[in-house]
């Protein structure tokens, strides 16, 4: 669950050990892609060129108080159009979440990164996937074409796993 049934993400969620893993991460990356509801709270964050996925433009908008983002909806607009308008054209992506943008992806992931809490049950609460809990994670992911990379203990008191999962290189790219 990436939070619980109010939408809210509790601090049992997180983890100094994540928070920094998720930052490098983001500092790697050319355009941060989330859902209206989805920041990284980071201090670089100001400064990331993003696209906000919405359903309330036709297609690509520019946001009005921040020249680094841009509203997107997927449904009117290709991501390669999204980004030539941000001006990341054929730059990297970062997927940040929620619900609906992770899935939206899992088709196009080179790699997603799923962190485990495994005392932390939050019943009810927003899925990483729309499958979930009917289904785990990761059988989503190995269901769209992405195999187990590797799995790193990030943090030994709360059990905190970081599990990378990639998809085989397309020798035709």
């Amino acid at each position: 669950m990436l939070a619980d049934a109010s939408g809210t993400m509790p601090a049992s969620l997180m983890s100094k050990p994540d928070q920094a893993f998720f930052a490098h991460g983001l500092d790697g990356v050319d355009v941060v892609v989330h859902g209206r509801h989805s920041h990284e709270q980071q201090p670089h964050s100001p400064a990331r060129r993003r696209l906000i996925l919405t359903h309330r433009v036709a297609g690509v908008a520019p946001h009005p108080s921040n020249g680094n983002a841009r509203f997107w909806n997927p449904a009117g607009a290709a991501l390669e159009q999204a980004m030539e308008e941000l001006g990341t054209p054929g730059g990297s992506v970062g997927v940040i979440g929620g619900t609906n943008v992770f899935n939206l992806f899992l088709d196009r992931y080179d790699i997603f990164y799923l962190s485990r809490l495994p005392h932390v049950k939050l019943p009810g609460g927003r899925p990483v996937f729309p499958e979930v809990p009917s289904h785990a994670p990761e059988d989503v992911l190995a269901r769209h074409g992405l195999d187990l990379g590797y799995q790193e203990l990030f943090d030994r008191p709360t059990g905190l796993v970081i599990v990378g999962w990639r998809r085989a290189p397309d020798p035709d790219r």
